[in-house]
């Protein structure tokens, strides 16, 4: 059995009914070409060839045990597993194939809380989209992999040629295998080695971390320094974006070419970053304005920043959550460029300062405190947090295909804190940013804030002077 981390513990602890901690992506497909009967019987026969891939590797076939012989909570794996029971097949109904539709079901695959008694993971197949296309959600409990690690298992069961046809299921990689070497013993010796050192300096590395981190936090709460990083609780708590998470969930995207991202950042010199969340930071200020709310400080968002190493690959979480504040309120979008620069790069050097470790339990310090805040009810009466979330998970740059089916649209699904109304996450891949918002019902208007997020592309592009 594998114990959880503390960061993968926390992931179980917070989630209830109005919170659900998994994490998904809705992936979009073309028909190849040349099959004939409009493309739903292509999808029910890969659904059908996935139930013949029964031969479930780790992590799909692990379950949580929480009380295991006095020690921590743990992973082992299942007696056995039913495929029936995690891969599933939907057709939207004739007339309703549009986006609207399509959106509507994975927002209502996404409510549900999934069975800890089984292997926290599920697979839908979505017939009957516009165009001869159709869908496939994924969703994995947030504490067996985070959003970098689920996207690159993913990949993995995909194949880079239409000519490959070939089906090799998520589900069927061993994701924790490590590499195997020669060496023998002496390797063994070397990596027993390892971990003791590892132990022993990880609790000498994380008390200085928090101790660099309190020093940070004390010198931004005197007004000594500028943007080190973001006081938590500090945000506005008068935006629609905060309070109590209901359990009803809605789901919009944006989608921007890459092409029209990078002629900005060759023109201002900015990072995808940059760009990205000034348009978010425009697109915000202008629903709040349509809500009637005007704020007279930047907005705050709470940020993931990954933790690994390069070369690290295991399952669960290696993340760490900042602040960041966004650009002080401003009508020129140049002005806003420059600002969120500003903060994102004085931000990462906070990062680069201190040991992940550090990051880490920053991060599960004040998830606690928000958890508890959550817990209580408390959303709505006191200052947030943050006013949102928002994360950036790299895809790959080249187009992927599953049984000769183009994969055209990768689409990001993240989870909702106790205390937030909405989470937005960014998504490269084959030359598009696309731009998931998932929301409980009670937030207005979310399909708008979508659009403007496009909407926000241009009017940067006009104020850095492209056509």
């Amino acid at each position: 059995m594998t114990r959880l981390s503390l960061l993968d513990l926390a992931f179980f602890i917070a989630e209830n009914e109005a919170s659900p901690k998994h994490v998904a992506g809705l992936h979009i497909h073309q028909i190849p070409k040349g099959v004939k009967g409009g493309g739903a019987s292509f999808a029910r026969q890969l659904y059908e060839e996935f139930l013949t891939h029964s031969d479930v590797q780790p992590p799909f076939d692990q379950v949580i045990n929480f009380v295991s012989a006095g020690m921590m909570p743990s992973w082992s794996t299942a007696d056995s597993v039913d495929l029936a029971q995690h891969v599933f097949f939907h057709k939207l109904k004739a007339g309703a194939n549009g986006r609207d539709d399509l959106y509507a079901l994975t927002a209502r695959l996404h409510e549900p809380m999934l069975d800890r008694s089984r292997p926290l993971w599920e697979v839908h197949v979505i017939a009957g989209l516009w165009d001869k296309q159709f869908a496939i959600y994924y969703k994995m409990h947030h504490a067996v992999a985070d959003g970098i690690t689920m996207t690159r298992w993913g990949v993995e069961s995909l194949r880079t040629t239409v000519d490959d046809m070939s089906v090799t299921p998520v589900w069927t990689f061993d994701h924790t295998r490590r590499s195997r070497g020669l060496g023998g013993k002496k390797r063994l010796d070397q990596a027993v080695a390892g971990t003791v050192w590892k132990q022993l300096t990880a609790n000498s590395k994380r008390a200085v971390g928090i101790g660099r981190l309190t020093a940070m936090l004390a010198l931004e709460a005197v007004k000594l320094t500028k943007n080190a990083i973001a006081l938590p609780f500090m945000a506005s708590g008068n935006t629609p974006f905060t309070g109590n998470a209901t359990p009803g969930r809605q789901f919009a995207t944006a989608a921007v070419p890459m092409a029209r991202i990078d002629a900005i950042r060759k023109v201002a010199r900015a990072t995808l970053n940059h760009v990205a969340l000034t348009c978010l930071d425009g697109a915000m200020h202008r629903y709040l304005a349509d809500e009637g709310v005007v704020l007279d400080r930047p907005i705050t968002i709470q940020m993931p920043v990954n933790l690994r190493r390069e070369d690290e690959k295991a399952a669960g979480n290696k993340i760490g959550i900042i602040l960041v504040d966004l650009s002080p309120p401003t009508d020129d979008a140049y002005v806003r460029l420059r600002n969120v620069g500003y903060s994102l790069r004085n931000v990462r050097a906070m990062i680069d300062a201190v040991a992940p470790e550090a990051v880490e339990t920053y991060t599960i310090l004040t998830g606690l405190l928000g958890q508890i805040a959550g817990m209580l009810k408390l959303a709505d009466v006191i200052t947030p947090m943050g006013n949102t979330l928002v994360s950036n998970v790299p895809g790959p740059a080249k187009r992927l295909y599953l049984k000769g089916a183009p994969l055209l649209e990768m689409h990001p699904v993240s989870t909702l804190p106790a205390t937030h109304l909405l989470n937005i996450t960014l998504f490269s891949y084959a030359g598009t940013l696309y731009v998931g918002l998932i929301a409980t019902d009670a937030l207005p208007n979310l399909s708008r804030l979508a659009a403007y997020v496009e909407e926000e592309i241009a009017t940067l592009e006009a104020a850095v002077g492209i056509a």
